[in-house]
């Protein structure tokens, strides 16, 4: 029998050392403020300084949990209570955005400093993009001079693709569009977008973000027309972005008047009340007989689910298009309406490889139905084709062309389709 004592079991437990990463941290940014803001205080106006300083003192402090009140304070000198009002009883200082020189060489300086610091620490950009969202829905709480600073540097911000354009967004609050807020602050940000970059910039990264269509709502119900958009925004120097969004806006006009024109043959309208209708829309949204005739030709060519056998297409397409004839006749009183139908034609059979060898025939339906005239039709094949399908279609033409150029000797024979 061993000597040795057995020690007896315990109730009272075993205690074990929680890790650190384990245990919950307490959110409480003040501690953050007091190091961003001393360092700031240090730095002063130095951007340089102060970009080296952001750089540094982001090994030893934690920016992914405090990312908003690093921006707040970078932004405005302090963190930012609901509405945009400083924080009370808080440490705050006084280099940052709102307090430097209301100019676009400081913003462009300013841009700089956000942009180093979130190259080097990438996990700070969507904080960034919702900083910014949050303040533009904050800019009722900043003076007329913050709001100018805060767009410059939106706009630079923009420009050159450190944020998205999706952030705008914010613009469309109703409080800010009723009060003007959204528009005066749209002027600044996009004159310091256009002047880094370009309006090709802007439209761009507005259709990347399907607001390519909405610059009408940075107004008031009361004042959404195009006509008080161009008006104010070229009164304010910025006619580059009032010819886009009227450019825009009859783009959406051409197509819904597309849609319409579907839903109407869809239905079997009769030709009379489609072109009645067509004729109403061009006076209304100031659409020329060249653009209508493009929008017709698409939408009666979309209107069909074609076959995909090349040798049927062609006496399907002759049978569609001699029963919509009527509503082409009625949009090409023009020369230029006919060249540009004649275009249309050349480019959607080039496009759609199964009508590549019905053109001809095409082009000779419609001579017949009156649709189009010799002059235009010579026109198109010695100057007005497009490089799409140029040579397999000008040698398509080319018997016919020659039989209307002796359309005055020969006036009582029938045009001869090509083999």
């Amino acid at each position: 029998m061993s000597n040795q004592r057995v020690q007896k079991p315990t109730l009272t437990g075993q205690r074990f050392k929680t890790r650190k990463r384990d245990e919950k941290k307490v959110f409480d940014p003040t501690q953050f403020q007091e190091s961003i803001v001393q360092g700031l205080n240090q730095t002063g106006s130095d951007l340089d300084a102060v970009a080296k300083f952001l750089d540094a003192s982001g090994a030893k402090l934690d920016y992914r949990r405090y990312a908003e009140t690093l921006f707040d304070i970078l932004v405005a000198g302090g963190m930012l209570a609901p509405g945009g009002t400083l924080s009370d009883d808080l440490t705050r200082t006084e280099f940052c955005l709102f307090t430097a020189q209301e100019d676009l060489e400081t913003m462009q300086a300013y841009a700089q400093v956000f942009n180093k610091l979130i190259r080097r620490y990438k996990y700070l950009e969507k904080g960034f993009e919702e900083e910014i969202k949050k303040l533009l829905l904050f800019l009722k709480g900043f003076t007329e001079s913050e709001r100018n600073k805060l767009a410059m540097l939106t706009g630079i911000l923009l420009a050159n693709g450190n944020i998205s354009a999706s952030i705008l967004n914010s613009l469309y609050n109703e409080n800010l569009v009723k009060e003007g807020v959204s528009a005066a602050f749209a002027v600044k940000l996009f004159k310091s977008w256009i002047h880094e970059k370009d309006i090709a910039s802007v439209a761009g990264s507005l259709r990347k973000v399907g607001m390519d269509n909405r610059l009408l709502e940075l107004f008031p119900a009361n004042k959404r027309s195009c006509e008080h958009f161009s008006k104010y925004f070229t009164d304010a120097g910025l006619k580059e972005l009032s010819d886009f969004a009227r450019n825009q806006q009859a783009i959406g006009s051409r197509k819904e008047l597309q849609k319409e024109l579907q839903e109407q043959m869809e239905r079997g309208d009769a030709f009379k009340d489609i072109i009645a209708s067509a004729r109403e829309e061009m006076k209304k949204n100031n659409i020329s007989e060249q653009t209508m005739i493009g929008i017709v030709w698409t939408s009666v060519m979309v209107y069909v689910e074609w076959n995909k056998k090349e040798e049927l297409v062609t006496e399907q397409a002759i049978k569609h298009l001699k029963q919509y004839s009527p509503l082409l006749k009625a949009f090409t009183s023009q020369g230029a309406s006919e060249i540009l139908l004649l275009v249309k034609m050349q480019e959607y059979c080039y496009d759609n490889i199964h009508f590549m060898n019905s053109f001809q025939k095409i082009v000779v339906l419609l001579y017949k139905a009156d649709v189009l005239g010799e002059e235009a039709i010579l026109k198109w094949y010695s100057e007005a084709h497009v490089a799409k399908g140029k040579s397999v279609f000008l040698e398509q033409m080319k018997k016919f062309v020659e039989w209307l150029k002796n359309a005055e000797e020969e006036s009582e024979s029938e045009p001869e389709e090509a083999d």
